[in-house]
């Protein structure tokens, strides 16, 4: 697919240090540089975190991004505060990157995936790092909550674990299949009725009893069955990660809460019932997480529109970021008792 750039267009000038100042100003202007052949000028970059610039998962983003769009680049070293990105078209075909650390796989792929969604043909992608890491959404979050709202507005993908890789020894693989189709607006305004809860938790190179410790306090907290929750002994250690899917006429809510060195198995689990709680609290179809990750999607499918819980920083800088690059409206309204929409409106151009 060739999204017609030319060259002599003006630059999108964006702020890295817009909302919380991350990582996710970068992907979201990579991506929509891809999906609209648009050259962005980056400032600022992660200039909110501890250190500013970027790293070694941000920079994998970027090659990736620059290979896939034929980019011509500037500032594409760790570090770099600043960066020139002007992409000329959009290249179907199998991508692999190592990350090199334990980067977010999930993260990486989710800077490139609008443009593999839309390109013309048959792409594969295989990211290696980190599959589960805590400041990142983990895989069962893009396959069993991202990735299905995907499909209903027409994508056809799907994604793979081939290896977990945990924070901070990486060494995970991951792997999407996509072919590039047109996406179509989606509404998620009801949730529908509560089909299941379910429980998995998630231990490598730890004792089983980790697992088995947190799955019995959701079981008691959560009043669910001992078949609804399972223990996986992974590899790649060591790391866990406890996961709660809270199943609706509307989809599956994923929640994760990460171990820690020092952190008691109780307390991760009492963390990921917190969430699930406050989730089932509020009769919403959409969580804070997948509310950030629908609006990109939402935009190039040219609307649509949800109900979640409060919108958090990310997901309103990210907001900011795509109405800077396509003719959409964002639109968030606060409609009492912990429930919000959000509307995704075409504009003319």
């Amino acid at each position: 697919m060739d999204p017609g750039n030319d060259s002599a267009r003006p630059a999108v000038v964006i702020d890295g240090s817009l909302g919380e100042g991350g990582g996710q100003v970068l992907r979201s202007s990579l991506a929509l540089a891809l999906v609209t052949g648009r050259p962005v000028h980056l400032h600022s970059v992660r200039a909110g975190r501890a250190k500013p610039g970027l790293m070694r998962q941000h920079l994998a983003a970027l090659q990736l991004a620059a290979a896939i769009g034929a980019a011509r680049v500037s500032g594409a070293e760790v570090g770099s505060r600043e960066i020139d990105f002007i992409p000329q078209t959009i290249l179907a075909g199998r991508w692999q990157r190592a990350i090199g650390s334990a980067g977010s796989t999930t993260l990486v792929a989710q800077t490139v995936l609008p443009a593999l969604l839309v390109a013309e043909g048959e792409s594969e992608l295989v990211l290696e790092g980190g599959t589960h890491n805590p400041l990142a959404p983990p895989f069962e979050f893009l396959a069993r909550s991202f990735v299905p709202a995907l499909r209903a507005m027409g994508a056809e993908l799907d994604v793979e674990l081939v290896r977990h890789g945990f924070h901070p020894a990486g060494g995970g693989e991951l792997r999407v299949r996509t072919r590039g189709r047109p996406l179509r607006p989606l509404a998620i305004l009801a949730r529908g009725e509560l089909r299941a809860i379910r429980a998995q938790a998630i231990v490598a190179g730890l004792p089983a009893h980790v697992g088995e410790r947190e799955l019995a306090v959701v079981q008691q907290k959560l009043g669910i069955a001992k078949d609804r929750c399972t223990l996986v002994m992974a590899e790649n250690g060591p790391g866990n990660v406890l996961t709660i899917d809270v199943e609706t006429g509307s989809g599956v809510e994923v929640i994760a809460a990460f171990g820690r060195l020092g952190l008691p198995a109780e307390r991760v689990a009492a963390e990921a019932v917190r969430d699930a709680k406050a989730f089932l609290r509020t009769p919403v179809p959409v969580g804070a997480h997948l509310a950030d990750q629908l609006l990109l999607p939402f935009a190039l499918a040219g609307g649509g529109s949800f109900r979640t819980l409060r919108p958090t920083t990310h997901t309103t800088t990210n907001a900011r970021v795509i109405e800077a690059f396509l003719p959409v409206r964002i639109d968030m309204h606060d409609e009492g008792e912990g429930v919000w929409r959000v509307d995704v409106i075409r504009v003319p151009d």
